[in-house]
């Protein structure tokens, strides 16, 4: 099982907006961030720690302009905080080895799939395409990807 943790080394590769994202819980712009509109299948994962969070299969297109999520790819790497900060009460979704702000849940998703909506920043994720799961350590989440004939009639 690889071992996913904060390093001083990582932190200082981060982009200023990265690092304002992650560090320091801020909020990138809607619509113009990497991957509001990726619909390539792969993951998402810390771009501090390296933690998988979430999967291209449980993302959808809630109209926000950030990435929009209805289940964590791994419920264990995703830490749920209260936040009552901007004088509103949320819940703040945390990466629970990086430590980084990731963004917010929502109970506003879709119904048939759970009404959950994990709205994430893209400065605080790296995208790893389906066809490169293997080579950079996370083939284990083939498996997410794999279909059966059920689900393909």
């Amino acid at each position: 099982m690889p071992e996913y943790s904060k390093s001083p080394q990582r932190i200082s590769q981060l982009t200023d907006l990265q690092y304002r994202v992650t560090q320091r819980g801020g909020t990138e712009p809607p619509f113009s961030n990497a991957y509001w509109d990726n619909r390539a299948p792969g993951i998402y994962v810390d771009i501090v720690s390296g933690e998988p969070l979430f999967a291209s299969v449980d993302k959808y297109d809630s109209g926000t302009g950030w990435p929009s999520f209805t289940v964590p790819l791994k419920s264990g790497h995703v830490v749920e905080k209260p936040d009552t900060s901007h004088g509103m009460v949320r819940v703040e979704v945390r990466s629970a080895e990086g430590d980084s702000h990731l963004g917010h849940l929502f109970p506003d998703g879709p119904r048939d799939r759970g009404g959950l909506r994990y709205c994430i920043n893209s400065a605080s994720l790296r995208f790893i395409p389906l066809e490169v799961l293997e080579q950079e350590g996370y083939g284990q989440y083939l498996s997410v990807f794999e279909t059966t004939e059920e689900d393909a009639a």
